[in-house]
């Protein structure tokens, strides 16, 4: 049994899952703090009219690109030095970068904040599945996956709350604050045995480069991001540009791009919920992930196409399709147990860091199709080339529900 082999106890089940919660929960608070604030605090710094979205933008591009750049970074640290090492030093780099940037006087400074949070960010939910994937039982993961995806998602309300009723400089306190608090609680946590077991072994760790010298390897990993990128078209485009798809569906009032994040992050929470434990009680990971993506693709249609809605309508419309997408927790911790102990780690924190980063492709796509097609349609174009990579995706993918992960890749 894994639980005999690692020690595990109720005592460190619950430690590991209710602070990597806790922690995840940060991390989404500070990831979606800035586009909640991002006019405000450019306002103060003196900028206005169409630099408020051109500063944006730039100021956006480099947060992920240090989650591009973080996520390869904390992956392979994860591997060579421990799991636990990549929860402290990820969240003691971004809570120090989210507390500094309630002090910024120049977009200079903001930008290279935004690019050292991301490196920051980009650690924490890759470290925090692996561990727990790896302390629970083998026949429990999926819940406990679960109640870290939908507590952390449920950062991104409480952003949006704390935006709304505090300057944005407290905003960033607040959640820097909470980071530094959540080191303190992290005193607490253990390293996973399995991990334990291997760190002294002879075997290459953390090899990033070897995802890619492998036929089998590579597509394993190809497959692990390709099933998520519907889940980022639907939150990059249809989410994000929802005042734009409003004005075009003639949605009967004005649509605001923050209540539909907000509203689609309700959905998250319940659909990474829904996701983990109909994975536990079906047994199987890709029954759930055909389930959630064929949702995906349904709602997406009914999005697109009910024109002349209510606001209510539209905006329950946005909670479907964020259940839908919900199956975000699977697709981690998929990820994770696709691959030995010793690659672990770099590919839990690198997938969905990369699944974050076809974001750009899939934007400028959109952008590029838009001028001779529309909103619609071009979004519609862009949704059946995401959704069919997914289910060929998922036709590839190994089933790995109770899967043992002490195993090691031959690398």
């Amino acid at each position: 049994m894994v639980e005999k082999q690692i020690g595990f106890s109720k005592n460190l089940f619950n430690t590991t899952v209710i602070v990597s919660s806790l922690g995840y929960f940060v991390d989404i608070y500070d990831l979606i703090l800035f586009g909640i604030v991002r006019v405000a605090s450019l306002k103060d710094l003196g900028i206005s009219g169409e630099g408020l979205i051109t500063t944006g933008v730039f100021l956006l591009n480099m947060q992920m690109g240090g989650m591009l750049i973080g996520g390869i970074l904390w992956g392979i640290l994860g591997d060579k030095r421990g799991r636990l090492s990549v929860l402290f030093g990820s969240i003691f780099l971004y809570s120090v970068a989210t507390f500094l940037n309630a002090f910024v006087t120049s977009t200079e400074a903001y930008a290279v904040l935004r690019l050292i949070a991301g490196v920051g960010l980009a650690g924490e939910l890759g470290a925090a599945i692996t561990l727990v994937s790896e302390v629970v039982p083998k026949e429990k993961r999926g819940y406990a996956t679960a109640i870290v995806a939908s507590i952390g998602v449920s950062g991104a309300i409480a952003a949006a709350i704390v935006g709304d009723l505090f300057n944005w400089k407290i905003a960033y306190i607040i959640g820097g604050v909470l980071g530094f608090l959540l080191l303190i609680m992290r005193i607490k946590m253990f390293e996973s045995g399995i991990y334990k077991n291997v760190k002294e072994l002879n075997v290459g760790k953390g090899k990033f480069l070897s995802l890619f010298t492998s036929k089998d390897r590579f597509f394993r990993y190809m497959n692990c991001i390709l099933v998520g990128m519907p889940l980022w078209f639907v939150i990059g485009v249809l989410i994000t540009f929802s005042p734009e798809f409003g004005k075009v569906l003639g949605i009967k009032g004005s649509v605001e791009a923050s209540k539909s994040i907000m509203f689609a992050y309700i959905g998250l929470i319940i659909g990474d919920l829904a996701s983990g434990f109909l994975s536990q009680f079906i047994k199987s990971r890709k029954k759930v992930f055909l389930i959630f993506i064929s949702m995906t693709a349904a709602f997406i249609i009914i999005y697109l196409f009910v024109q002349g809605i209510s606001l209510f309508m539209f905006y329950s419309i946005c909670i479907m399709l964020g259940i839908s997408v919900g199956y975000w927790v699977i697709f981690v911790t998929t990820a994770t147990e696709q691959f030995g102990t010793n690659l672990r780690s770099t590919v839990t924190t690198t997938v969905p860091n990369f699944i974050r980063g076809t974001v750009v492709p899939i934007t400028i796509s959109f952008e590029f199709l838009r001028e001779y097609f529309g909103m619609i349609y071009s979004a519609l174009i862009i949704a059946a080339i995401c959704l069919t990579l997914a289910y060929i995706a998922l036709s590839k993918l190994e089933e790995t529900y109770g899967k043992d992960l002490n195993y090691l890749e031959n690398i």
